[in-house]
Parts: structure tokens; sequence; C-alpha cells
């Protein structure tokens, strides 16, 4: 009875270390392709993409060598798996010199020398491992794992690891005294905490202590298994940490993308590799054939997964990344889900539309809504596709220069009703209407129709007064967010930004330069072409002034443009009149119908569109100037605070 059970415990941790061993690469892998998608341009990011790919390398050839019964592909994936660990300790000292630089102690040349001769060294005992010197052949006959024999250059191979993970720690603790902030000091004991997992958990200690496991498999494997859930937990620390370098966005966003990401994928894909591994190894251990409800348990596993993900992920980001903030982001939330889009306004308003023409039993009508003092003729419906709209004297005649309107009047056999809250918001033209003619109980159904469309245009109004200050904020933002992450562990960076200001010469210069964006002489002669950013960028376009000039008004129409799809609703109205007016080249009117706006409302947004080109330039004007080399990255001016 006693041996059945270490038999059944042995089997159970074996399994659970295994699938373990699996998710480890399925989450290293995971975090890398979240790192190359979010933060790749940022160094210690990039660094730590080095530094999973060689985690990747080490669990995957772990994870499918302690399947294979073929000792051939036993030793070719065992072998595999020493790639990763051969370049672990480079990438490390690389990580560690790319986070000290980070807190504004740039190498000058030991750490950036004493990097590329470890990976050197790293190429060298990688050729040792293909000719066969750097280990043995497979030990596969003592329990507790088949492992590879350990030979001279083993132990040397040991002692250069031991000694380049030393360096690294090295500059870490010194990164983590250089950190100021709460906030970053936190970040970074996190990261230190989580460090410590892949320089041991990759090792293969079974190189020096296969004797003495052998003699205690049971807790050889129940440790192998505890110490796989700890690895793969401080991983997902580590990529947390990392998740903060080289993004301006707010510390919710990140921590939430960075969740449903993790949540979704690793987590996803090993719950469901758990299950059908624990599903078939029981089916083989009963001697039943259970490999049918394999695939229908993974369906089943990730769906089921991912419903609940979706349910309750508005909870948990409510509770664990909202804090204090979870009012404001409520309200935010709310704005969101019923802003009302162009789209919507018109799909309401044609309803509005088809209820009058069903209570007067009119043949057509049609709606305007009044933009800076002209009418824009928004929907129509029934036989008033056709209709023409009434002239701009009638209109005078009735309401007056100043645009407030007194009463509805017959236009002919139509009536035109207008559109108030406040002020004159639009005007509504029912066809083949007399207003004499109408009883009381259809008087009643016109207003309150009338009413309601006057509202919807009223909400609409104010809606996209919010969003034009939104709008007028979100480069002053932008830019603190991204002086917030540049200054995040070196304070010093922040003295040499400033909130910059747009001024009249700049945006006339970017007006031109757009007129003429597909060539002309206030393109070729712009005085953007002495900014900092235009110059940098000479190199990339080949030295054309032009196609230089050309690229940064681009990239500062890009920063204007909304995050998503692209739409034809209010928040996108400032990047589409950008797109479609100076890098499509459509003509005014045609850009107009397209928008469903005026001309004369088309210029006014139009200015705006050019000013938020132009504070877009004067930030990446600021940024230029204040960007380094990666070798020369923050305060290089300074020389007794470099190696």
């Amino acid at each position: 009875m006693l041996l059945n059970l270490t038999a059944w415990l042995l089997a159970f941790f074996r399994t659970t270390s295994q699938i373990l061993t699996a998710g480890i690469a399925i989450t290293a892998f995971a975090l890398l392709l979240y790192a190359l998608a979010f933060n790749l341009r940022d160094r210690v990011a990039r660094s730590f993409a080095a530094i999973l790919v060689c985690v990747i390398v080490v669990f995957t050839g772990e994870a499918i060598g302690s399947t294979t019964g073929q000792t051939s592909w036993l030793s070719f994936w065992l072998h595999f798996q020493w790639v990763g660990i051969i370049f672990l300790p480079p990438a490390y000292l690389y990580f560690s010199d790319a986070l000290l630089a980070t807190t504004g102690k740039p190498s000058r040349w030991r750490r950036f020398w004493a990097v590329r001769i470890s990976y050197l060294i790293s190429a060298g005992f990688l050729f040792f491992l293909v000719i066969g010197v750097l280990l043995g052949p497979v030990v596969n006959t003592d329990q507790p794992a088949p492992h590879l024999q350990r030979t001279f250059w083993t132990d040397v191979f040991t002692l250069y690891y031991l000694g380049i993970t030393a360096l690294s720690w090295i500059n870490f603790i010194r990164a983590y005294r250089r950190t100021t902030t709460p906030t970053s000091q936190r970040r970074m004991g996190y990261l230190l905490l989580g460090a410590v997992a892949p320089t041991v958990g990759s090792f293969p200690f079974l190189l020096f202590g296969s004797e003495l496991v052998a003699q205690h498999p049971l807790f050889f494997w129940s440790f192998s298994a505890l110490s796989n859930l700890v690895l793969g937990g401080l991983v997902v620390v580590m990529a947390y940490s990392v998740a903060f370098f080289g993004v301006s966005w707010p510390d919710r966003a990140v921590k939430s993308r960075l969740f449903k990401w993790i949540l979704r994928g690793p987590v996803s894909a090993s719950l469901t590799l758990g299950i059908t591994t624990v599903v078939r190894r029981a089916g083989e251990l009963f001697g039943q054939n259970y490999t049918p409800l394999v695939p229908i348990l993974m369906v089943v596993t990730i769906l089921v997964f991912q419903y609940l993900i979706t349910v309750f992920s508005p909870w948990w980001e409510r509770v664990l990344f909202s804090g204090q903030e979870r009012e404001d982001l409520s309200v935010l939330r709310r704005l969101e889900d019923h802003f009302m889009t162009q789209n919507d306004l018109t799909q309401f308003l044609e309803m509005i539309l088809a209820a009058v023409c069903d209570r007067l039993q009119a043949s057509g009508a049609m709606l305007a809504v009044m933009e800076g003092g002209e009418l824009d003729w928004l929907v129509r419906v029934g036989n008033a596709q056709d209709m023409a709209t009434p002239p701009a004297e009638a209109l005078q005649e009735r309401w007056g220069q100043n645009g407030v309107s007194l009463e509805t009047f017959q236009w002919g056999p139509h009536l035109i009703v207008p559109l108030e809250n406040d002020s004159l918001m639009g005007l509504m033209v029912v066809a083949n209407t007399d207003r004499a003619s109408l009883d009381r109980e259809e008087v009643f159904g016109l207003n309150l129709l009338v009413e309601r469309a006057a509202l919807a245009l009223h909400d609409r109004r104010s809606l996209q007064q919010i969003l034009g200050g939104l709008q007028t904020l979100s480069s002053d933002m932008d830019m603190i967010q991204r002086m917030r992450a540049v200054g995040r562990y070196d304070g010093s960076v922040l003295l040499q930004l400033d909130v910059p200001e747009v001024s009249p010469d700049l945006a006339q210069s970017v007006k031109e330069a757009l007129t003429h964006y597909w060539g002309g002489p206030k393109l070729t002669e712009s005085a953007l072409v002495n900014l900092k950013v235009v110059q940098d960028s000479l190199d990339t376009y080949d030295g054309n002034r032009a196609n230089a000039v050309r690229g940064v008004l681009r990239e500062a129409i890009e920063r204007v443009r909304p995050e998503g799809e692209r739409r034809f609703t209010g928040e996108w109205i400032l990047y589409n009149i950008l797109e479609m007016k100076f890098l499509e080249g459509r003509k005014v009117r045609e850009v107009a119908m397209r928008l469903a706006m005026s001309e004369a409302d088309l210029y006014r947004k139009q200015r705006v569109a050019i000013e938020a080109v132009a504070r877009a330039v004067t930030e990446m004007e600021a940024l230029a100037r204040v960007e380094m080399p990666e070798t020369e990255n923050l305060t290089p001016q300074n020389p007794p605070d470099s190696e």
C-alpha cells in the first residue's frame, strides 16, 4: 500500500513538474511577444527580451526532452537546452548594464566591453558544445531524470556562469540604490526579486547532484514542481517590472494590458495543456483510451476560460487597477459607452423623421443641423431625397439675422419646424403638410418628436465641446506621460524637458508645408527643415530635405490619430481632415461631403487640426533635443558618474 502511494505521488509530482516546465516556456514566449509588440524600443526591454529567448530555449528543450523516449532525440533536446544556458549569463550582464544606464549611469567602456566579451566567451562555449567537448553523453539510466554527463569544461563553464551572474547582480544592486522615488524603488525591488528566477532555475543542477537525488526521487520531483511554480511566477513579476520601461501609458493601462495578455495567453495555454496531459496520462494509468476526449477538453477549456476572463475582467480591472481614481475612470467609461457619434445621431434622427411621417401621414421629411451659423442637411427620409432645400432668404426673413427662430411656417406645401434647445439647433421640413390641417393629437405628437430631436442635437453639441476640450488636453497629457516615463528612474532628465509651447510661426510653417505636402516651394523651402527632428531624419531619407519634412509631418499626423480602427465619428474628425485634405489631396467640397459637414465648419476644424499637428511637431522637437545614443543614454555630460 505504501509503495503504491509513493508511486502515485511520484507520478503526480513528475507530471506536474513537466506541465509547469512547459508552462514556463509558454509564459516566456508570450511575454517575449508582448515585449516585441509594445516596448521594444527601450533598451531595458530589448535586453530583457534576450533573457526571455534564453529561457524559452532552456525550458522548451527540457519539456520536450523529458517526454521523448528515443536516446538520439533526447540527446538533441538536451543539447538544445544548453544553447540557452550558455547565452543566459551575457544576456543577464547586458540587461543589468541597460538597467544601470537607465538610472543615469551610462557605460563608457568597461561595462560596454564586458558585455561584448561575455558574448564572445559564450560563443566559444557554444563551439565546445557542438564539437562534444563541453558535455559528455546522455546519462539515462539513473534516477530521477536524464541529463548530460559532466566534463572538465562543464566545471569551467560553471565558474564562468557564476562569475558573470555575480557581476550582473552587482549592477542590479547599484541600479536599485540609484533609484529615488518610492514607486521606482518598489518596482526595481520586484525586478530584482524576479531576476533570481531565470539564473537559478535554468542551471542544470543534476550535473552535480544526480547521485544524491537518485536516492530520493520523490523529494526531487516534488521540489522540482514547487520550484517551477515559483519560477513561473517570478518570471511574470520580472516582466511586470520591465513593462513600465519605455512606455508613456498610465500605470493602470500597463497593468491592465499585461494582465489581460497573461490570462488570455500563457495562463490559458498552460491550463489547456495541463488538463489534456492529465486526462491522457490518467487514461494510460488506468489502461483506458481517453484520447478522443483530449480535443474536446481542449476546446471546452479554451472557450470557458476566455468566457470567464470576458465576464470578470471589468470587475478585477476596477478592483485591482483603478484605486483612488475609480470614480473618475468610471465617469470616463460611461462617457465612452454612451458617447453619441455622428452615426448614432443620424440613426436616431432618421427614426424621429420616420415617426413624424407616420404620425402626420407625410410623404417625406428632412432635417438640418445648425453648424457655425449655417445649415447642414443631415437626414432625409421618404420622398424628401429629391426635395429642394429652403433658400436662405426665406429663413432670414422668418428668423432674422440673429438666427433665433420665432415660429414654424409654411414654405409652399411644406411645413418648416425649428429645433430649439436654449438656442436654434436646426430645423425640420415635413413634406406636403399644412399645420392648420393638423388635429390636436397630431400637433402634440409633432411637438414631442421635435423636442426629442432638439434634445439629441443639443446633447451631441455638448459632447463635441467635451471632445474638443479633451483633444486640446491630449497633447499636454501625452507630453507629461512621456516625461514621467523617461524620468521614472533618473529624475535629472526632467530638468532637460520642458512642456513645449506652439509658436504662431511654427503653426504657419506647418500649414504651408501641409498645403504643399506632395510638392511645392512651401515644402522644399519650409522653415521646418531647421528643426532638429527633421535634421535627425535626413539620413533615413538619403539627405532629401523635402522627404524628411514630409516624414516628420506624417508622424505628427499619426500622433493626432485616435486609438483603434479608423471611423468617421466625432473623435476622428481632426485626423480624417488631415488624412483626406492633405495626405490624399482631396478637394474641400469632397471632404466636407464625406464628413457630413459644411465647408465653413470644415475650415474651422482644419485650423484646429493644423494646430494639433504643430503641437505634435513641437513635442517631437523637444524630445529630439534630449534623446541620446544608447551608449550615452541619459546625462552623458557627467563624466564622474560614468564608467
